[in-house]
């Protein structure tokens, strides 16, 4: 079934994360409710990601150019003669790339992710990322974060991240690094992690328990995990000599609402987005609900105020 037959509502003093399903066992409920987050393993095929993989490619290459996609490359080897796909390390905003944005529509994903968001799902913010292997002047960690810090819709509870492994994600290669059961935090203040070798728009939190418990979510190719947006998480250093690369979509409830962060930890976030989409573009009347308007697509069900 492509539908995980979800209820609009919750089992009140049990279950605040998860919409009642016939999807997620009681289990698999309980997991995600205390740690926030939710590996299926095996979720998506050979084939698919073989396809992601090309389509990768041919971005790369410039044999595709999707519309308002952001194509991040890494500060230190864009000045270097090395072939496109060793430099570039995310695809952003793949949502006009046909072919990429298949993963957001596949039918095993979103049954899933109806158990989070409930039926009307609309795919707001998509990546492919190409872990780059590191040296001694790079780095191409993520620092620890939240991602709510970039969404300025709510509420948190109908919205979830599906990230696959494209191939095996392990601690040597900078496998995903998550802070179990910090969901249930309020969002905190985000900024530039203080190092080297800093990638834009990797923000990270400015002051949490480092000595906080953490679990290396090791995934291999295919395996896909949920996640819920006030999670701290990031990602490894890639010690090998390849490229790790994930395909991710965070969804929300078309019954999200877009919110003012004006006065509240996101305002920097807004004014930097709003600047990069105000040079890309050339335009100078956009603001961060005309960004998110204009990333976001409807997946299934209705459209409502997203």
């Amino acid at each position: 079934p492509t539908s995980a037959q979800v209820s609009a509502a919750t089992q009140p003093g049990r279950f605040r994360y998860t919409l009642d399903n016939n999807l997620l066992t009681t289990e698999q409920r309980q997991f995600y409710e205390e740690n926030g987050y939710l590996v299926i393993r095996k979720l998506v095929s050979d084939e698919d990601i073989e396809r992601f993989r090309k389509e990768f490619i041919r971005i790369c290459n410039k044999e595709v150019k999707p519309l308002g996609a952001m194509i991040m490359r890494d500060q230190v080897l864009r000045s270097q003669a090395a072939p496109p796909e060793k430099i570039i390390n995310k695809v952003q905003d793949f949502q006009e790339d046909e072919e990429l944005f298949r993963y957001c529509t596949l039918p095993q994903i979103l049954k899933y992710v109806e158990c989070f968001t409930g039926p009307n799902i609309m795919a707001m913010h998509t990546m492919l990322i190409n872990k780059l292997p590191d040296s001694d002047k790079q780095t191409f960690r993520h620092p620890m974060h939240q991602d709510l810090h970039y969404f300025p819709f709510r509420p948190a509870e109908r919205i979830v991240c599906a990230w696959t492994a494209m191939e095996s994600a392990h601690r040597d290669n900078g496998c995903l690094v998550v802070l179990p059961g910090t969901h249930t935090e309020p969002l905190k203040p985000h900024g530039y992690p203080d190092w080297e070798g800093k990638n834009k728009l990797f923000h990270g939190i400015l002051d949490f328990d480092k000595n906080s418990p953490r679990v290396h979510v090791v995934m291999e190719k295919g395996d896909t995990v949920f996640f819920h947006p006030l999670l701290i998480h990031g990602s490894g250093v890639n010690k090998t000599s390849g490229f790790r690369k994930s395909i991710s979509c965070h969804f929300a409830s078309s019954e999200c609402h877009y919110i003012d962060v004006k006065n509240t930890v996101q305002e920097d976030i807004e004014k930097e987005t709003v600047e990069i989409a105000r040079a890309k573009f050339n335009v100078t009347a956009v603001d961060l609900k005309d960004i998110w308007s204009f990333r976001a697509r409807l997946v299934q069900g209705e459209r409502m105020n997203l």
